[in-house]
């Protein structure tokens, strides 16, 4: 690992580590939540989590990584939820209009954390690859499955328009919380851009 990215969970050799780790976390997304991309200073996370300034450095290098590892455990959580559920729709462009509903109603019932969370995505440099990586992956496996939802191979092609698809909902949402879309012209760009790009 080098010294410009955050420990992963599997960076992590003890449980209590992970408590830490953990706790960092939700310390951040509870900051995010009351004041969005602002409130959430490092000294301020560390005294929530109850950690050293140095040691919350030593796990996220910077407020963006912190923020973007938030997103990707955010991201993780819906993943989760959605793997042990039926998706309905007759089509995959339905389904994956469906996902895409579901994780955006999550993120716009708090503003705020959405806010943060998404600033965080657009302010990224390389120094947050791996950070951004990971959160672009959960997506195409969110959207993947939703295309697929018999466990059917999923091809290359698949993968590219997930991909592209994850770039639509990224920009309707980053128009959204700059105050230049409504949350309803937001979830209608992302419905037109799935059924263009899977039409049958």
């Amino acid at each position: 690992m080098s010294s410009t990215n955050s420990l992963t969970v599997e960076d992590l050799g003890s449980a209590a580590q992970r408590d830490r780790r953990k706790r960092i976390l939700d310390a951040t997304i509870t900051l995010a939540s009351q004041g969005g991309f602002d409130a959430v200073q490092m000294r301020a996370v560390a005294e929530s989590a109850d950690v050293a300034l140095g040691t919350l450095y030593r796990y996220f290098p910077s407020k963006v990584h912190l923020l973007v590892s938030a997103l990707g455990r955010e991201f993780d959580r819906a993943e989760k939820v959605l793997r042990d559920q039926p998706i309905p729709g007759d089509t995959p462009a339905e389904r994956v209009i469906e996902v895409l509903r579901v994780v955006s109603r999550g993120l716009q019932a708090d503003p705020q954390l959405t806010e943060a969370l998404t600033r965080s995505f657009m302010f990224a440099d390389a120094s947050v690859a791996q950070e951004i990586h990971h959160v672009g992956m959960v997506m195409t496996t969110l959207v993947t499955r939703a295309m697929h939802p018999e466990d059917a191979e999923v091809s290359e092609d698949d993968i590219a328009i997930a991909k592209v698809i994850g770039d639509v909902w990224l920009s309707a949402l980053v128009a959204w919380v700059t105050g230049r879309q409504t949350p309803a012209e937001t979830v209608q760009h992302i419905e037109v851009a799935v059924k263009l790009l899977l039409r049958d």
